[in-house]
């Protein structure tokens, strides 16, 4: 079977972004990106949506989008996470698009998927409470929706607020007016990644679905832990690519420390572990069965975890200082590694 991340179309794709992102997002565009007000560049996100038209892959033609898939989504998160460049792909474009889409509400689609697809709108999703992604932080009453809902990516800054709250009849999802709710930024492990508590006492709010959601649910985390894993998966080539690239010059003895047989056996061990990753991102996205699913959530994080760890020890005492970037690597592999929580998890109603 044709491995969908490597079809001519997705290597297009792929030399696109990676050609914008080496001009625009090298590690000082990254760093201004990360300090900015926004946390990411906007008009670099401008440039990929209007140029590329990144955020509107996933999303069907009819919606304004490219009628693509969740495959070249992930070739632009992958390209993202090489470069560990801040933007709203994953929580807007991907999973908010996602959920949209899964609500099977044609008039929710139709008035907020053609912003999305665009670029020019920026969705959130509230979802997790403090312990996790297993059961909806938010309840569901007469009187509107009440909680706390942690981790919601980019949800002090949406333009528009969705919300998966407990009902009556399991899980729903809701459209929530943002000046009905206290949003506050938090601060995160992973500088890049600009995460969100979403605050609700009794908000009123529109409920999208017909009922009957937790089994959407199921699947949107499904999407979301690839999403994930894509990112993974070409954060952790890079970190290897980086810290090849490094073992090169680094001199040692009179010659490169990568020349040391201990240093290619540890080089070596971190490349089969991405090639596992890459073979488990292709599983879940062609199989797209639980298991496989849990498969690329476990062994694309086990991936970038160890090729960031590689990269802090052989870069020595350079990786731990703040001017290099080797620690953004190392921040946004465990950031990611609880992002969505374990894939296997249950669903609460």
């Amino acid at each position: 079977m044709t491995d969908p991340l490597e079809t001519e179309e997705a290597r297009a794709l792929r030399d696109a972004v990676r050609a914008l992102l080496a001009r625009r997002s090298g590690p000082e565009a990254v760093r201004a990106a990360m300090a900015s007000p926004l946390g990411y560049d906007d008009k670099l996100w401008s440039t990929l949506c209007e140029q590329i038209g990144v955020a509107a892959l996933a999303i069907p033609e009819h919606y304004g989008g490219a009628g693509a898939g969740l495959a070249e989504a992930c070739v632009v998160l992958a390209e993202l996470g090489r470069t560990l460049t801040p933007a709203p792909m994953l929580g807007s474009a991907v999973l908010c698009g996602e959920a949209l889409l899964r609500t099977g509400n044609d008039e929710a689609c139709e008035r907020l998927l053609p912003g999305v697809a665009a670029g020019t709108t920026l969705a959130a999703l509230a979802w997790s409470d403090v312990d996790g992604w297993g059961t909806p932080a938010l309840r569901a009453s007469e009187t509107g929706l009440d909680g706390r809902a942690h981790y919601v990516l980019d949800g002090d800054l949406a333009d528009v607020l969705l919300a998966v709250a407990r009902t009556d009849d399991g899980a729903g999802l809701f459209e929530v007016p943002v000046e009905g709710v206290r949003r506050s930024r938090v601060t995160s492990m992973d500088p890049g990644r600009r995460l969100a508590v979403v605050e609700c006492t009794a908000t009123p709010a529109r409920r999208l679905d017909a009922g009957g959601f937790a089994e959407a649910l199921r699947k949107l985390r499904d999407v979301a832990t690839i999403a994930v894993a894509a990112e993974q998966t070409g954060a952790a080539a890079r970190a290897l690519e980086l810290t090849v690239e490094y073992t090169k010059q680094r001199r040692q003895f009179g010659r490169p420390i990568g020349s040391f047989q201990a240093l290619k056996h540890r080089m070596a061990d971190v490349h089969v572990h991405v090639e596992a990753a890459r073979s488990a991102l292709y599983a879940a996205l062609v199989d797209g069965d639980p298991e496989a699913v849990a498969t690329a959530n476990l062994v694309c994080t086990e991936a970038f975890t160890h090729a960031a760890a590689e990269m802090i020890q052989l870069h020595g005492g350079i990786a731990i200082t703040w001017e290099h970037e080797a620690h953004l690597y190392f921040k946004r592999a465990h950031g990611t590694a609880r992002l969505f929580g374990d894939a296997g998890a249950v669903l609460g109603s």
